[in-house]
C-alpha cells in the first residue's frame, strides 16, 4: 500500500543527503559508534537526517552550529533508537536549546518534614515534560566516546521515561518485558548505590553517584553507561545491563568486546 509518510521520508532523505566525507568525520568523532554493521550505519545516517528535520536546534549566542555539529548531536540522539522500530519515541518535544556553557536552573524540593527548599542549580542538561531539551554545548562535544558520559543520551533517556507520564525510571517496556522484573532489578541496584553513598558520601562508586538522586536519574545515568561504558555497567550491575539490553534491543558490550578482540586501536588501549 502506498504510504504518504513513507513518501515524505524518502523525499526528505533525497533533499538532504549527507556527504560521505562529512559522515566519516562524524563517525570518527563518535568512537562509541565503532563496530556498527553496515546496515546499522545506513539506518543511523538516514535517521540523523529525519531527526534534524523533525527537531529544531536553537543555538544561543556562543554556540557555533554547522551541519557537522548538528550531525554529531543527531547521531548520539538516534543511537538508542537503532533497533526500536519506527515508533515516534521522541514525541512530545520539538526543540533542543543549546547553551554555550552550563546554566543555572531554578530548583525546588520538599523534604521529609514538609519544608520546601528553593535554589538555583548549575546544570549541563535538562528535559521537561512536554517541553524542550536544554543542553550545554561543551557537554555535547565531550560526549560520544567510551568514557561513561553522554549528555545527549542522558537527557533523551528522560524523554523516553516521560512517555509514561512524569519521569520515574520506568519507560514504556516492550511486550516481551515484565514490569516486575524491571522494577526489582532497578530498585535493588538503586538501593545498593544509595547505601554506598549513605556510608560514605565521597565514595568512589562504580557508576556516577548522580544516579542515586532518584529513580529517573538512575535510568538516565545507566542509559549513558549502557552505550558509553557498557563494560563498567555490566561489571557493577549486570542485571541492570540485561534489562537495558532488552529495552534498547542492543548489546554495546558485545560490540565493545569484539572491537577489543579484533581492532588494533582498541587492543592498544585495552
Amino acid at each position: 500500500m502506498w504510504s504518504l509518510s513513507a513518501w515524505r521520508r524518502q523525499r526528505t532523505l533525497a533533499r538532504h543527503p549527507i556527504a560521505d566525507d562529512m559522515w566519516q568525520r562524524v563517525r570518527h568523532h563518535l568512537s562509541f559508534l565503532d563496530g556498527l554493521s553496515a546496515a546499522e550505519d545506513q539506518w543511523l545516517r538516514k535517521a540523523c537526517v529525519l531527526f534534524l528535520q523533525d527537531k529544531h536546534l536553537t543555538a544561543l549566542p556562543g554556540v557555533e552550529l554547522h551541519q557537522e555539529q548538528r550531525l554529531l548531536l543527531a547521531a548520539q540522539a538516534q543511537l538508542p533508537l537503532l533497533h526500536l522500530g519506527d515508533l515516534n519515541w521522541y514525541q512530545g518535544f520539538h526543540e533542543i536549546i543549546l547553551y554555550p556553557d552550563d546554566f543555572l536552573s531554578p530548583q525546588r524540593h520538599r523534604d521529609a518534614s514538609g519544608v520546601e527548599h528553593e535554589w538555583d542549580g548549575e546544570h549541563s542538561g535538562e528535559a521537561w515534560q512536554q517541553g524542550p531539551i536544554i543542553l550545554a554545548w561543551p557537554g555535547v562535544m565531550a560526549s560520544g566516546g567510551w568514557e561513561g558520559y553522554n549528555l545527549v543520551i542522558h537527557e533523551l533517556a528522560h524523554k523516553l521515561d516521560m512517555l509514561n507520564g512524569d519521569a520515574n525510571g520506568l519507560p514504556p517496556l516492550h511486550a516481551d518485558m515484565r514490569v516486575s522484573d524491571w522494577a526489582k532489578v532497578m530498585q535493588e541496584a538503586y538501593d545498593d548505590l544509595d547505601r554506598q553513598l549513605d556510608r560514605n558520601p565521597d565514595a568512589q562508586t562504580a557508576i556516577d553517584p548522580y544516579a542515586a538522586e532518584n529513580p529517573a536519574e538512575f535510568f538516565a545515568v545507566t542509559s549513558e553507561y549502557f552505550f558509553s561504558a557498557p563494560d563498567l555497567l555490566h561489571k557493577a550491575y549486570p542485571q541492570v545491563y540485561e534489562q537495558l539490553k532488552l529495552f534498547y534491543r542492543q548489546d554495546p558490550l558485545s560490540r565493545l568486546r569484539q572491537l577489543q578482540a579484533e581492532d588494533p586501536v582498541y587492543q592498544a588501549h585495552d
